[in-house]
């Protein structure tokens, strides 16, 4: 009998498990599915090491632009960055080929990034972010990959969802009415700034502390580059500071603190890479950006990830918290420490 077409299917972890030994030549202890998201994750173990293997979705990231993000980690891998890098199966390949119930499907297995993420950093873990971010980027800023990845810009982070997610938004007009008329001002204020002064290249998009481990010895290792794309990297410095923002708003940090916080990482990442005031100054209208095109992937893919979280009171407490964003850095001012 002819299986029923699928949208989403769920790669057992059982027959995946057998498929990477072989593979790879591995021995195997156990395959476990961690979670579903942009990409479905699945924590391996071997006899001597651990693994991340990552299952893609044709709808959120085509061949080429799986290959581009293969590019790029094993780029910053062999320019010394400390990213978790794509492992080589047997044949000499990176990517696996599976032929789901919804259609082909690759997989990337990774090398495992030791040690935890860290909710509340400290000064010398906040220099080591800054110093390895910086170190990155300096990698980011000169490549030219092969393949193509997305570009953020004025068009994709806040015009283009501004009128993809328009439906989602039908009985609140006024919280539209907002987002619609703040999109269309912070693309005039990033229209007024120099940008092509700023550094461009590949940024990461979601330098957040969910995505990179610290160990026991304080080796810091960067993971999760299913963002990645072309922007000005001054992003990465934005998404990181998303993590004090909302420190911020669930009242763990106050707002002094959370800028003395981001000055010793900007200074750190100042010693390794160079940095301009208004880069810096631009981070407020950037972040609107981030969080527009945000709620715009969490409304696109609702079907695919099983998204009930994405409903009135979801949409309605995110363009609050938008809202606080904008009062508090783009009509008050950047923090006081960083930018004064």
């Amino acid at each position: 009998m002819a299986h029923f077409p699928a949208q989403y299917s769920t790669l057992s972890a059982i027959a995946l498990k057998n498929y990477i030994e072989a593979a790879y030549g591995l021995q195997l202890i156990s395959c476990k599915f961690l979670l579903r998201g942009v990409s479905d994750t699945y924590i391996i173990e071997a006899i001597d090491a651990k693994y991340v293997l990552k299952i893609y979705r044709e709808q959120h990231r085509s061949h080429d632009e799986i290959q581009a993000e293969v590019e790029l980690l094993n780029l910053l891998k062999d320019g010394g960055a400390n990213v978790v890098y794509p492992i080589t199966a047997i044949n000499g390949s990176h990517l696996q080929k599976f032929n789901a119930l919804e259609g082909t499907r690759y997989g990337i297995l990774f090398s495992y990034a030791e040690g935890a993420p860290v909710m509340d950093l400290n000064d010398d873990q906040l220099k080591t972010i800054g110093r390895q971010m910086a170190k990155v980027h300096n990698i980011t800023s000169v490549v030219r990959l092969s393949y193509p990845r997305r570009e953020y810009s004025i068009e994709t982070t806040l015009i283009n969802p501004i009128k993809s997610f328009e439906p989602a938004f039908n009985n609140l007009p006024d919280e539209y009415a907002y987002l619609k008329d703040m999109a269309g001002k912070v693309a005039q204020k990033l229209c007024s700034l120099d940008t092509a002064n700023f550094s461009y290249g590949y940024c990461q998009y979601d330098f957040l502390p969910k995505n990179f481990h610290f160990d026991d010895a304080g080796n810091l290792t960067f993971f999760d580059f299913d963002f990645a794309g072309k922007g000005l990297l001054v992003n990465d410095l934005m998404s990181f500071f998303v993590h004090f923002f909302m420190h911020v708003y669930t009242g763990r940090l106050t707002d002094d603190e959370a800028g003395r916080m981001f000055a010793v990482f900007v200074a750190a990442y100042s010693e390794t890479r160079a940095l301009s005031d208004d880069e810096l100054k631009a981070i407020p209208y950037l972040g609107v950006g981030f969080w527009i095109f945000y709620l715009g992937l969490q409304h696109e893919h609702f079907d695919d990830w099983s998204n009930l979280f994405f409903g009135v009171k979801f949409i309605k407490d995110r363009v609050g918290l938008i809202k606080v964003w904008v009062d508090k850095y783009c009509e008050g001012g950047f923090i006081e420490g960083v930018i004064v």
